[in-house]
Formats: structure tokens, C-alpha cells, sequence
């Protein structure tokens, strides 16, 4: 799985909830040429849910766990032509 690859940023996201969380990691990955690879540890319980659904919106790549914990980390691959979200509210698309 390509979860394995070397990360260019890690963030430890801690127990920040979805909307927080997903802010940190928008902010971390606005600086990141498209491929990096990103590794996010939290323990948000939904984090499995909201990272894939971040991903799908934004055109950024989700995929999967790297490592199960405590605390799990979540593996992102930066996008080529991510889509902007609002700056208040992370899972929506500016415009």
C-alpha cells in the first residue's frame, strides 16, 4: 500500500475534533507540492470517516492507515489541482 511511502510532513493532530482537525491539515498541505505525502495521527473516532470524505472534496488522495496506533495515522497524498474550501468551513468548496 502506498500508505508506507516516506512522509514530507507529519502532523499530530492530537484530539482535535473533524473541523479543526481538517483546518490544520488544509493549512499544512496549502505549502506542499502536489505527490507529498502526508502523515496525520489523531485520535478523533471519526476521523476515518471525514479524512476519505476531505479528500474526495478537496482532490487530494486518501490512503489509509499507515500505522493502527494508539493513535492511528492517516496517510494523504497532496493533489495536483486541489479544490479551495472556505476558510471557516473545511469540507465546503469556495464559490
Amino acid at each position: 500500500m502506498e500508505a508506507t511511502e516516506q512522509p514530507a510532513e507529519r502532523i499530530d493532530g492530537g484530539d482535535l475534533s473533524c473541523a479543526r482537525l481538517l483546518i490544520l491539515l488544509r493549512g499544512r498541505v496549502a505549502d506542499l507540492p502536489a505527490g507529498s505525502i502526508v502523515h496525520l495521527s489523531t485520535t478523533d473516532p471519526v476521523a476515518p470517516i471525514d479524512l476519505p470524505a476531505w479528500c474526495r472534496i478537496t482532490g487530494h488522495d486518501y490512503l489509509g492507515v499507515a500505522e493502527p496506533g494508539p493513535p492511528p495515522v492517516y496517510v494523504v497524498r497532496v493533489g495536483a489541482s486541489p479544490v479551495e474550501t472556505r476558510p471557516d468551513r473545511p469540507w465546503h468548496p469556495v464559490g
